[in-house]
């Protein structure tokens, strides 16, 4: 694996410490790391999206989403089967986990739903109305500019 160090970058611009950070953690991040759980990212509408996580085996008590700097973070704690128990083939993964995304700039979690051992969590994107384009109305000189300088080239 390559190392890049983003130092001069730090040093060398003003204001872009977020993007910078961001690139940081995703070079940083190893590429053989945890697939587990599985999860997919759908967009459901123009600024809507759903991520979907495969949570089979856990309840409701079990998961926990959270929203902390700007980052969503999606926690699964098992408590340890107990019970006396003899497996022949264990291939339900019921290991802790937490998965984390990285929010874009205005957008925000709507809502979280646990169903048939899926968890989905719906995110919408807000752009703040300063931000939105807006149309600029173009209005016509006044005329009495456009005489005042006919008249002053008559007077000469």
């Amino acid at each position: 694996m390559r190392n890049f160090d983003l130092t001069p970058l730090y040093r060398a611009t003003v204001g872009f410490d977020k993007i910078a950070d961001m690139m940081d953690r995703a070079l940083a991040q190893d590429l053989g790391g945890s697939t587990y759980p599985p999860y997919n990212i759908e967009k459901t509408a123009d600024d809507a999206y759903c991520i979907s996580i495969a949570v089979a085996g856990f309840a409701d008590d079990d998961l926990s989403v959270e929203l902390r700097d700007g980052a969503l973070i999606v926690t699964g704690r098992k408590e340890k089967d107990t019970a006396d128990r003899t497996y022949l083939h264990r291939g339900i993964a019921t290991r802790n986990f937490e998965r984390r995304f990285q929010l874009a700039d205005h957008v925000k979690v709507t809502g979280a739903s646990h169903a048939d051992g899926m968890l989905h969590i719906t995110l919408e994107r807000e752009i703040p109305e300063r931000l939105r384009p807006r149309q600029i109305a173009i209005t016509k000189a006044p005329k009495s500019a456009a005489k005042d300088v006919v008249d002053a080239q008559a007077v000469n």
